[in-house]
């Protein structure tokens, strides 16, 4: 049996015990993923930052709060893996210190400015898929999906992220699927081709998703380009 590692969800960067960085990330995306690689056969395990969701029966979920526990995680399972599907919007940065207590505002506050402000110094987090494919056994026995939400510059930004990341394929969105029910995506593989586009509910674009991943990455056919009328 094909076995698929799912990230979902947001991680949590704590500047101190009650106040974190986070993002509006819902894990919708992630549970419809996984639902949907259950229907194709896979044995699912997933990697869960916090979210309200749930996540289908079947599927064995792992629960994390910070980038850093997301990635720890990940490589643990990795080896157990035939893929990874890597759509967890985990925090970029965190600060460079965290506070053991709650801060209060007088610690917070910058005084002799004609506003109080609140300097936060941050730092990177690791990047999950990037360091997954430098731990992964072979290109040619473990396959990787990226997601990529982007802003502006969609198509550009994605292309990036998808050679940065050393993924098979990136799934290409923007902000409009932030905590929806629904979705609209473009596949694009290492070649810069897009071999998919999908929309409708995110459990119907899962579904569109699993299916090109299982005919490309798992059973290796010919290449073909499926469209969104055919899910």
């Amino acid at each position: 049996m094909t076995t698929v590692l799912i990230t979902s969800g947001p991680t949590r960067q704590y500047i101190d015990p009650i106040r974190y960085l986070t993002n509006a990330s819902s894990g919708r995306m992630g549970a419809a993923l996984a639902a949907a690689a259950l229907a194709e056969g896979f044995d699912v395990l997933v990697v869960s930052g916090p979210v309200e969701v749930a996540y289908p029966r079947g599927a064995t979920v792992h629960s994390v709060l910070t980038t850093e526990d997301m990635l720890a995680k990940a490589l643990e399972l990795l080896p157990l893996c035939d893929g990874v599907i890597g759509v967890a919007a985990a925090c970029d940065y965190r600060p460079i210190t965290v506070a053991s207590h709650k801060l209060s505002k007088e610690e917070m506050l910058r005084a002799g400015e004609k506003e109080a402000s609140f300097c936060l110094k941050l730092i990177e987090t690791p990047d999950v898929m990037a360091t997954l494919a430098t731990h992964r056994r072979s290109e040619r026995t473990q396959w990787l999906v990226g997601f990529a939400l982007e802003t502006n510059d969609h198509r550009a930004h994605a292309l990036q992220k998808l050679q940065r990341k050393c993924c098979d394929l990136i799934v290409l969105n923007d902000s409009r699927a932030i905590n929806s029910h629904e979705t609209e995506v473009e596949i694009i593989a290492d070649q810069g081709e897009t071999v998919g586009t999908f929309s409708g509910t995110k459990r119907q674009v899962a579904s569109g998703i699993m299916k090109l991943i299982t005919q490309r990455l798992v059973n290796s056919e010919k290449p073909t380009l499926i469209e969104e009328e055919s899910i």
